[in-house]
């Protein structure tokens, strides 16, 4: 019985979900583009040719999307993706790799599977456009706006109106912290000193990204790491999360909440950040209504040709460590939309992009700085 009402209650909010999305689809986009940053939960093709083994341009990655595999790392769209959607944009965008002429001024996708905060994270997978080196290429991109618009005054006030959202930090765990076989991030940091350490970097960066223009800000905070199958399977817990896994990820979103908090009162007349939480306050074995929690859709570490199960839409997790298409749903109807400030705080994405934003910082000297 209880499994019956669980179906049920994923299959209306699939049904909301998908009636909600249609109203956003056709029109004009709700801002004039759209920057992401971030590692393989927004990544949507910057992989695909670098050297590295953190790559998803394969079968059966994409086996739900209407390219097939193009570098997602899910059956389907991911969770910007579907906020790409609801923000009205015709179009997905683009990831860095594959960026060309006007196209640009929608916005670009600059995120990298396996990249997080801290430049080291993820080397032993190979080469990922670290969240650094990700500013590096906005600042190319900037300056070409700026060509394009003819001046530098035309290009902030355009790019003012813009949205940021930047989902990021989970490799810095997952790939590094977690991992002191390869990197001695725990033996030197608490896990209050690595999250502190962490914020003071992601706020460097969200500093630079300020200097060369941006004003609306979404900053998603980290998942409940401990519960993903990879690390339920890797501690042997029998489908159980992992407490020693959840509580770091925890310290830091306490933190960026703090953050957003300094950066509202920091930059109060000429911009806005938001924080979504995407902890949900849920453990594997109840996670929004999925029968299916705590082992992936796609087994086996999901390698090339994999058969992946059937009911998808059942299922949380895509592969041991990334949501399905299903669950990235969920997460962007949240993030967009949502009267509870304990998932997007101090407002969601719909009314962040209504806030009229005061422009009062000059950047043209960070962008001949990177030209």
């Amino acid at each position: 019985m209880a499994c019956e009402i669980k179906t049920w209650l994923m299959v209306l909010i699939l049904i909301f979900s998908a009636n909600y999305l249609q109203q956003f689809v056709n029109g004009k986009s709700q801002v004039p583009c759209l920057f992401i940053f971030g590692d393989s939960l927004s990544d949507s093709g910057n992989n695909n040719n670098l050297p590295t083994s953190a790559k998803s341009n394969y079968k059966p990655y994409g086996i739900d999307f209407p390219m097939g595999p193009t570098g997602r790392f899910t059956n389907g769209r991911t969770s910007i993706d579907i906020i790409t959607q609801l923000l009205g944009f015709e179009k997905f965008i683009p990831p860095f790799a594959n960026i060309n002429g006007s196209d640009i001024l929608k916005g670009v996708n600059y995120a990298s599977g396996a990249a997080g905060i801290r430049i080291e994270t993820s080397i032993t997978t190979g080469f990922v456009i670290s969240l650094g080196l990700q500013l590096e290429n906005h600042k190319v991109i900037v300056s070409r706006i700026a060509s394009r618009l003819e001046g530098i005054d035309k290009a902030q006030e355009y790019l003012s109106k813009c949205l940021y959202y930047v989902n990021i930090g989970s490799n810095d765990y997952i790939n590094n912290y977690f991992r002191p076989q390869f990197y001695p991030t725990s033996q030197i940091y608490s896990p209050e000193q690595y999250a502190e350490a962490l914020i003071q970097e992601l706020s460097l960066n969200l500093l630079t990204l300020h200097d060369i223009g941006a004003r609306k800000y979404v900053l998603v905070g980290l998942g409940l790491l401990g519960c993903t199958p990879s690390a339920i399977f890797t501690h042997g817990t029998n489908g159980s999360c992992v407490d020693e896994e959840n509580a770091p990820a925890l310290i830091f979103n306490f933190k960026l909440k703090f953050l957003v908090d300094h950066f509202n009162n920091k930059f109060s007349a000429d911009s806005k950040f938001i924080f979504v939480n995407t902890t949900l306050e849920s453990d594997a074995q109840n996670s929004d209504g999925f029968l299916v929690s705590n082992v992936p859709c796609c087994p086996s570490g999901c390698i090339p040709d994999e058969r992946p199960c059937y009911n998808r839409s059942e299922y949380a997790f895509w592969d041991e460590v990334h949501p399905t298409e299903a669950s990235n749903q969920l997460y962007a109807i949240r993030s967009y939309n949502s009267h509870n400030s304990g998932f997007t705080y101090p407002m969601d994405i719909k009314n962040l992009v209504e806030q009229e934003i005061e422009m009062e910082l000059d950047f043209t000297s960070q962008l001949s700085a990177s030209s």
